[in-house]
């Protein structure tokens, strides 16, 4: 058995603001995917995920219980394949902010859920949000609290554009251009992240007035408006609004910027030839990159391996 290939994401706009409101943008990416395989001699790694997925389905046994009305499983079927040596086969690295546990979620709602929501059917906006409801209540499992977001870019496979919480919409997105010299890039912080710390910190933070008051009034602002230009193809206001969403993360969340990279942060800022952002919930795993000039990145982060994800 080989499952279908679910695919990584990466959330462009969005991390943290969705949680008050703000507009957001996830792109599926597809250099990373994973799929379900069985196996009936695993090794080391497939027998961890094995042995995670057995959690995962007593977890998700619970959540019939106590929420029926959301989602049923073929309980029987999982358990079955389970016992039979099933893992989730994966290239995505995890703790890096690119939706590995999304990915496992949406493999696992795709092959066991009963009357599931199918990619092919008309997607209302009522369908999309049952679906991100249910994605969220799966993958509350890996890390506390989830927005649901990261399976549903994973199970539909296409751009996402979060509105509010209650209105998301599959997104157009403008096509790369193929020699365009400005780039969106990822950018390996050699460390994992752990998400549930990471917002604890910032669920912290807004208990504070002055913080409430920046994301408000800084935060959510740059990041709207870093969606608008994106989706408008508006690249000249797109990366003076980027500029400013860098330093407002750089002074107000300094927690989820991996220390070493404080500087780097910095540097962007001041010879604009790149800006960096939290890609997810930062801590560590990736961090995003905009550059006008990939060249002029590259060398000005030398030492550093840069992924393209998206060319301007």
């Amino acid at each position: 058995m080989k499952g279908p290939l679910f695919y990584s994401k990466i959330l462009l706009f969005g991390e943290y603001g969705i949680i008050k409101d703000s507009k957001g943008l996830s792109i599926p990416y597809n250099f990373y995917n994973g799929a379900l395989k069985l196996d009936e001699d695993l090794s080391d790694d497939a027998r961890r995920s094995n042995e995670n997925l057995r959690r995962f389905a007593s977890y998700l046994k619970s959540l019939e219980v106590s929420n029926p009305e959301l989602v049923q499983f073929d309980l029987d079927a999982l358990q079955k394949d389970i016992d039979r040596g099933m893992y989730f086969d994966s290239s995505i690295p995890q703790g890096y902010g690119v939706g590995s546990s999304g990915a496992l979620v949406a493999a696992i709602y795709d092959k066991y859920a009963n009357d599931k929501i199918t990619v092919l059917e008309n997607l209302t906006r009522d369908k999309l949000l049952k679906l991100k409801k249910i994605f969220g209540e799966m993958e509350s499992f890996f890390h506390g609290k989830s927005s649901g977001l990261d399976p549903l870019n994973s199970y539909l496979s296409i751009p996402i554009l979060i509105n509010s919480r209650e209105n998301i919409e599959p997104a157009g997105i403008p096509s790369q251009t193929e020699n365009g010299t400005g780039a969106v890039f990822l950018l390996d912080s050699g460390t994992t992240g752990e998400t549930g710390p990471m917002v604890s910190i910032f669920m912290e933070n807004m208990k504070q007035e002055p913080f409430r008051k920046m994301l408000k009034n800084q935060f959510v602002k740059h990041t709207d408006a870093c969606v608008d230009d994106f989706l408008k193809g508006d690249v000249k206001s797109l990366f003076k609004n980027v500029k400013k969403l860098s330093h407002t993360v750089l002074d107000n969340f300094k927690p989820m910027i991996p220390a070493q990279f404080h500087k780097l942060w910095k540097k962007g800022i001041e010879t604009n030839d790149y800006y960096l952002k939290l890609c997810g919930s930062g801590g560590g795993g990736y961090i995003l990159g905009f550059t006008e000039d990939i060249e002029k990145a590259r060398k000005s982060l030398k030492g550093y391996n840069l992924e393209v994800v998206y060319n301007f």
